[in-house]
């Protein structure tokens, strides 16, 4: 399970470095009205915030694994972080994002594996946060 864990953790890292350029060039073609599309700052601010959490959270689980997967507080703390957060991002790609992203092949392919990872995460941190692991 620790094998798991650290690959969780690279794919956070691989997911930081690709998400933000990914929403703000699927953005323009979004079938949006122009009043609901956010603005450069909003695409900022949103960038910011998945490049930190994912980048801290891939860091500790792929250096530091054994703080996750122990059962200390900091353990169960920073994977009830997680498991929230990526059970939100997942609820927010069935509810929102599905139904605003361009259509076509490509898209519909990169839509089932971020949902795919973001399932894997979600039950990664939820184990260990249930101390299933």
């Amino acid at each position: 399970m620790t094998t798991l864990l650290v690959l969780v953790g690279l794919g956070q890292i691989a997911l930081a470095l690709v998400e933000p350029d990914a929403a703000a060039q699927s953005c323009a073609g979004a079938r949006r009205p122009r009043a609901c599309r956010p603005d450069a700052a909003d695409l900022l601010v949103y960038a910011g915030y998945i490049l930190g959490t994912n980048l801290c959270l891939g860091t500790l689980s792929r250096s530091r694994r054994s703080c996750c997967s122990t059962v200390h507080t900091l353990a169960r703390l920073t994977s009830g972080y997680a498991t929230a957060y990526w059970g939100v991002r997942l609820v927010i790609q069935f509810v929102w994002f599905r139904q605003v992203a361009p259509r076509g092949r490509g898209y519909a392919l990169a839509d089932l594996a971020v949902t795919l990872l973001f399932v894997l995460w979600t039950a990664s941190y939820g184990a260990v946060l249930l101390d299933l692991w």
